[in-house]
């Protein structure tokens, strides 16, 4: 039987279709979409709830926990975790890969309406949620600056006009703003003149609640005309309020100027935001889980503009960060890699077959396979990413093999005096089963990449089939296009070129050289078979010993950095201390943009993200961050965590360091010893680990009020008035909302600032006091204010008489000690999570060891376990499932020859090439620096496809010679390598030359790169040097084992030996 027959004397019709598949190929290209990776994001949900004033501990208490109580319920959730702040709680919800984020969202918003009635009846709106991981970096960052405009005024334009806008692009999963807060009437009450006129806060707070009220009036109708009914109402400006009456007293009216300052300023006068070192506003742009990056900010982009005209002439917009920069110029670098990649591989084939026309058939067949293999790619769904073509620049090496095994075996013939047609058609019966068996094989390589689960499989799953489809089409033009272009274009060259002369008596000496080694090698097989012996124990203590990591850590051109302040630190120092850290990281030649800010959302703390420029102006981001540690330690008081940006993230969890470390217990008490015990325990090992961080703030300063609960009853105070007191005074309270046209803004009142900056403060603090029983009775009926003369018989909302005041010292004495900044849960458990970062040359399993070990020796109690987070956790899964895909790669291949050869023993003979190829992978991975991880497994894994090759090329003949020519098995297997000592030496040329520019690794993303073409490169080096010596070896060891058949179950060729 010859496959090749019909398509070698149908040339137009085989000519047609190999174009038809390139121009779907060329198609396809233009349309892929373009990313980083492949689409391998977890389905996360980030849920916030805000009740300004509000510690830590009460946010975590009465809001926190019973969201994370409903939320827990959701089918799905595989990971919950929580962080609750002064004001603010945040829930991230993680999914398993397999759930819709979409349908996680409605159960999620479900969640949040059940919870509603057990959450505080203070907490003004609902919590809501973004379709957003908290822990992805932004994929752009924008800044607005303006020379006139202060930064609420900026925030203002911003959330009015273009936040809106931004969330509305398909793919936006959240737009965080920073430095600067809507504009509001700040009202900053002085308590001792409150005290003077016998005004509580309370009287306060309701009268400017009343002011502000914008409640339905009506309409007036008549027969003819229809009237709204309108009343004059508070304004939008602090000179609005200042004449508003608080209080009658003596029949003088007692004006909110007369107690308090009004202005007009930030509803949080503690936020900040610089750009490049001047105040600004920054945008956040998160995507949504599963968005492809480039195609979300390519729109971000195109709204730009008209987001620019629609600001106020004096805001300029800027584009501070773009992550897909580096994305195009990374994909732009494994383009050209692809490229030259083919052309080394068409130098091989052209020095080895010294023919142009011999070496324009294996070209035609790299380029048809290629584009081929982009069509499919198209078809399946998948994106132009650093995998995908990293998958098509080895597949290089890979698809022109078929296509060297047939044209040597037609350009041999034809040599030897036989006509090109009839060449190519005896060539191609002969070496058809050849074909096919490499090909067949090398899929079955791939078949356990494609149906492993979990974060790694889906990583990896588009890589496998991009690989498996070029091998596949590769194929098919093997056994068509290929000998049909043989067919026309070879002929028997009688003139050789200077340079093709050199290289035929380069290889005619190769050749003799490898003869006599092999005739060594068959009269000493007990030698050969033990250095096969040693190679085996070899892989198995190199494999043990090397580095092993998870992921390559990548430039992407960015620094992202959290800024962990000391828990008790001012505003205003932490805003002194956030300028100067950011004019360090600017001062460095290699930064373009930094952007950071603080407060807000992250109170007590901020954020950093510098720009690097070009990789070709700068070296690696690693050095950079190692440049600017020792400049940065010097700022005290806060410390900056610089961590480059990765495409591939792994968890919710915020940590200010790249890897995590989580620790639970049944109670905080516990958790804070043990994790602060541990923290202590890791830093002792600097050079295993560094940048050590834990999430556990429980040193805040606190002022604690101890209430003596029967002095307050005695004086008819009730404890909801101390709390709403002490609210109003010092909790930047939102008392009343001003609306506008586009937006909505607020009524601040606090405590004037020289009445508010130390625990001092509240010896000024005035309660109003009712002696008789009814005046509790009262403030309860007024929904517990405190100010039983707010609402009086008369319905107004002005105090008329004075009240009687006791100061807060008559009924309380106060403390000042520490407590928790931040409160995190995770699976609703107390948690605390520690963060780290690797020094220059530790793996991360080294590292990880170590804290297995550090924990171990410290004797935590029971109650306490830790385990990794984020990427750290992928890591120990993935090391675990290793050796389980390496053997289900092997057994694969084991049993796609079986059946192929029907054979129990050949099989066997082909995997006897694979210790080789891991001893020259794992040399050339400790060699060059690189660790053992998932890209140099997938190296691994491709070389038990490939070098197998090797085996099935002088298997296959060897069998032929046997049955077909009367030949002993070791003339034959003899016979077998010398005959196809030039296919194999070109198709591992081929191979080997197509991964070097993977592992030689220049310009963006060679670090991701280069694992893959280190582990590849060296493996086809050391099994090209072993086993065209064991393989002929362990085909004569294994022979006397096999059954001897007349003739071969399965085999395509026919005629005589290739």
């Amino acid at each position: 039987m010859n496959i090749s027959a019909p398509f070698i004397r149908r040339p137009v019709g085989t000519i047609l279709l190999t174009i038809g598949l390139m121009l779907a190929g060329i198609g396809a290209f233009f349309s892929l979409p373009v990313a980083p990776l492949p689409a391998v994001d977890f389905p996360t949900i980030m849920v916030q709830a805000n009740l300004p004033g509000a510690s830590p501990s009460t946010m975590a208490g009465s809001v926190a926990a019973p969201l994370e109580r409903h939320l827990g319920t959701i089918a799905g959730v595989s990971e919950m975790t929580s962080r609750s702040g002064v004001g603010s709680s945040q829930i991230v919800l993680q999914f398993d890969l397999s759930r819709d984020i979409d349908g996680a969202a409605r159960d999620v918003q479900a969640a949040i309406n059940a919870s509603r009635a057990d959450l505080p009846a203070t907490l003004k709106t609902n919590p809501s949620y973004r379709k957003a991981n908290p822990a992805e970096a932004p994929v752009l960052i924008l800044a607005l600056t303006s020379p006139t405009r202060s930064a609420s005024e900026i925030y203002d334009a911003v959330s009015t006009v273009v936040q809106q806008k931004l969330l509305q692009v398909q793919g936006v999963g959240n737009v965080e703003l920073g430095g600067a807060a809507l504009p509001s009437v700040r009202v900053e009450v002085n308590p001792l003149a409150l005290s003077r006129f016998g005004i509580a806060l309370e009287d306060v707070r309701t009268a400017l609640q009343s002011e502000s009220a914008n409640r339905p009036r009506g309409v007036m109708d008549t027969g003819t005309y229809s009237w709204q009914v309108y009343s004059n109402k508070a304004g939008r400006y602090a000179a609005d309020y200042r004449n508003t009456i608080i209080a009658w007293r003596n029949g003088a009216a007692v004006r909110l100027a007369d107690i308090a300052e009004v202005s007009d300023g930030p509803e949080d006068i503690r936020t900040m935001g610089l750009f490049n070192g001047e105040r600004a506003v920054p945008i956040l742009v998160s995507r949504q889980p599963g968005a492809n990056i480039v195609a979300t900010v390519d729109a971000l982009k195109a709204q730009l503009p008209a987001l620019q005209a629609a600001l106020p002439p004096d805001i300029h917009l800027s584009i501070a960060s773009d992550r897909t920069l580096t994305i195009r110029a990374s994909l732009h670098e494994v383009e050209i890699t692809l490229l030259i990649s083919i052309l080394l591989v068409v130098l091989v084939v052209s020095l080895f077959l010294r023919s142009w026309r011999a070496t324009l058939i294996p070209a035609a067949a790299v380029i048809a396979s290629l584009l081929g293999t982009l069509g499919v790619m198209y078809l399946a769904g998948f994106s132009l990413d650093n995998l995908s073509l990293m998958a098509l620049t080895v597949a290089t090496g890979f698809v022109v093999d078929d296509a060297i095994v047939v044209v040597e075996n037609v350009s041999r013939h034809i040599e030897e005096g036989m006509k090109p047609m009839e060449a190519a058609l005896k060539g191609a019966r002969e070496v058809g089963f050849t074909v096919i068996s490499i090909s067949v094989s090398l899929i079955a390589v791939f078949v356990p990449l494609i149906f492993m689960g979990g974060l790694v499989g889906r990583l990896f799953r588009e890589f496998a089939l991009t690989m498996a489809v070029a091998v596949g089409i590769s194929l098919i033009v093997s056994l068509t296009t290929t000998p049909m272009l043989a067919a026309r274009l070879l002929r028997n060259e009688e003139r050789e070129s200077r340079v093709m002369r050199t290289a035929r008596h380069a290889f005619d000496w190769a050749q003799a050289r490898y003869t006599r080694n092999l005739d060594w090698a068959l009269a000493h097989r007990g030698i050969v078979l033990l250095i096969l012996l040693g190679t085996v124990v070899l892989n198995i203590y190199l494999i043990g010993v090397s580095p092993k990591g998870f992921f390559p850590q990548q430039d992407t051109g960015g620094l992202m950095g959290g800024v962990r302040a000391d828990q008790s630190i001012s505003f205003t120092d932490l805003q002194d201390k956030m300028t100067r850290i950011t004019r360090i990281v600017k001062s460095d030649p290699a930064v373009a943009t930094v952007v950071a800010f603080a407060g807000g959302s992250r109170a007590g703390g901020g954020f950093l993200f510098a720009t690097l420029k070009p990789r070709s102006q700068r070296p690696p981001a690693q050095e950079v961050i190692a440049r600017l540690r020792p400049k940065l330690g010097r700022v005290r008081g806060v410390s900056l965590f610089l961590n480059p940006v990765q495409d591939l993230q792994a968890g919710g969890r915020q940590t200010n360091s790249t890897y995590q470390y989580v620790l639970k217990a049944d109670s905080p008490d516990t958790l804070k010893a043990a994790g602060q015990k541990l923290v202590d325990a890791l830093k002792t090992h600097p050079d295993l680990i560094t940048d050590v961080d834990i999430d556990q703030q429980d040193a805040g300063a606190n002022a604690f009020v101890e209430v003596d609960r029967d002095a307050a009853a005695r004086l008819g105070i009730l404890m909801q008035t101390v709390d709403a007191t002490l609210y109003d005074a010092f909790g930047q309270r939102q008392v009343a909302n001003i609306y506008s046209g586009l937006n909505q803004y607020h009524v601040v009142m606090e405590a004037a600032r020289q009445f508010n900056g130390s625990p001092d403060a509240l010896a000024n603090i005035y309660l109003p006091a009712g002696t008789a029983p009814g005046a509790a009775t009262a403030a309860a009926g007024t929904g517990g204010t405190g100010s039983g003369g707010s609402a009086t018989a008369s319905g107004t909302a002005v105090s008329t008489s004075a009240r009687t005041m006791a100061p807060l010292s008559a009924i309380a004495r106060w403390s000042t000690g520490s407590t928790n900044a931040q409160v995190s849960h995770s699976d609703g458990e107390p948690s605390a999570t520690i963060s780290f970062n690797l020094p220059r040359g530790v793996s991360l399993g080294m590292t990880a060891q170590m804290i297995a070990q550090v924990q171990a020796s410290l004797a935590l109690p029971a109650t306490v376990h830790g385990e990794f987070g984020g990427t750290a956790k992928v890591f120990a899964q993935s090391t675990s499932s290793m050796p389980l895909l390496i053997l289900a790669a092997l057994v694969a291949i084991y049993i796609v020859l079986g059946i192929l050869y029907e054979s129990a023993i050949h099989p066997l003979t082909a995997l006897s090439t694979l210790p080789s190829a891991g001893v020259g992978a794992m040399i050339a991975l400790i060699a060059t620096g690189s660790e053992f991880d998932l890209i140099a497994l997938i190296g691994i894994i491709l070389l038990i496809g490939i070098v197998k090759k090797n085996a099935i090329m002088i298997i296959d003949f060897a069998l032929e010679a046997e049955r077909n020519h009367g030949l002993t098995p070791a003339q034959a297997v003899r016979e077998a390598c010398i005959l196809r000592f030039r296919p194999i030496l070109m198709t591992t040329l081929a191979a080997a030359l197509g991964a070097l520019p993977l592992a030689i690794g220049f310009g963006d993303g060679a670090e991701l790169r280069r694992p893959l073409g280190v582990a590849i490169f060296g493996g086809l080096v050391a099994s090209q040097v072993l086993t065209l010596l064991t393989t002929p070896v362990v085909y004569l060891a294994l022979d006397r084992f096999r059954r001897r058949k007349p003739a071969p179950a399965l085999s395509l060729s026919t005629g005589a030996p290739a």
